[in-house]
């Protein structure tokens, strides 16, 4: 059973910058792609980021292309998501993910098998 566990959020100004940590706990040797989803208030869970095993591939959401970088440190079992120029829109609960593959559908959700806590972000205006 893979344990992720986010830190990092809060209040930020639009413009602004977070970094958002994701600790995973694991008992296999595999090592997980990785990704964060974001759900706003009254909205479906939406795809933000993803990351391949290596870290050699990264994959994001439109709405957050050329703001946000996904990266992952294996040595620390750790996956951060940087998010810059932030806007009112990026309020949202944020979630993490260890998938087992990144399949043709991994933007809606498919082949998640974990997922965080989550942990809010809020951008005031």
């Amino acid at each position: 059973q893979v344990q992720l566990v986010e830190s990092g959020g809060g209040l930020a100004q639009a413009g602004g910058s977070l970094r958002l940590s994701c600790a995973v706990s694991k008992r296999t040797s595999s090592t997980y792609p990785m990704g964060w989803f974001r759900q706003a208030p009254g909205k479906e869970r939406k795809f933000v980021a993803a990351i391949n095993w290596s870290g050699s591939m990264t994959y994001y959401g439109d709405s957050v292309k050329g703001r946000f970088t996904i990266s992952r440190d294996n040595a620390e079992n750790t996956v951060y998501l940087q998010m810059n120029s932030l806007k009112p829109e990026d309020t949202a609960v944020y979630y993490c993910a260890a998938f087992s593959t990144l399949g043709g559908s991994f933007r809606d959700g498919a082949d998640v098998r974990s997922w965080g806590q989550g942990t809010q972000v809020a951008v005031s205006s």
